[in-house]
């Protein structure tokens, strides 16, 4: 079994799309592996792993077409999360008091816990997708391309992605 782990940088303010073809193309080369599996997961709840075509069309806010339309659809089912006790039970009263005293950026800042949305868009999509490894390459089709997704956009985090090989 080959495991790697990817470091990623998400931005503050906006649903983070990141791109892990190429690195996971390097890591099947690295680990020498001509069949197996390979599983992509999240560490994180409100993170997606998931593979679609790599549209070359971009928004004003440089989200490709299929990208903007994906949030603007999950959005209408789940809307960023505005308020406390809105449209939204999480978090309830228990949770923001054990966060606020188990975490100073909470206390500092308590809107940061207003991610219900997030949560919900990362257990509507999953968290991990397993993808064959076939002649060193994955069958993902010819444009298919694998994305992390961060869905909080409360404020900017170093999340992690875990690679898994099991070769023959």
């Amino acid at each position: 079994m080959f495991i790697k782990k990817i470091s990623l940088k998400t931005e503050w303010n906006r649903v983070t799309f990141v791109n892990l073809t190429e690195q996971i193309e390097s890591f099947i080369k690295e680990a020498g592996v001509k069949d197996g599996m390979l599983l992509v997961q999240s560490l994180h709840t409100t993170c997606s792993v998931f593979y679609e075509e790599m549209v070359h069309d971009l928004d004003g806010l440089g989200y490709d077409f299929l990208q903007h339309d994906l949030i603007r659809g999950l959005n209408k089912i789940f809307p960023k999360q505005l308020l406390y006790d809105a449209d939204y039970k999480y978090p309830g009263p228990k949770h923001r008091k054990l966060s606020y005293e188990q975490h100073e950026e909470y206390r500092a800042n308590p809107a940061i816990l207003l991610n219900a949305d997030a949560h919900l868009k990362a257990t509507l999509l999953g968290s991990s997708i397993m993808v064959t490894i076939e002649d060193g390459k994955m069958l993902t089709g010819e444009f298919g391309d694998i994305y992390f997704v961060d869905w909080d956009t409360n404020r900017e985090r170093n999340r992690t992605c875990v690679l898994s090989i099991i070769a023959q």
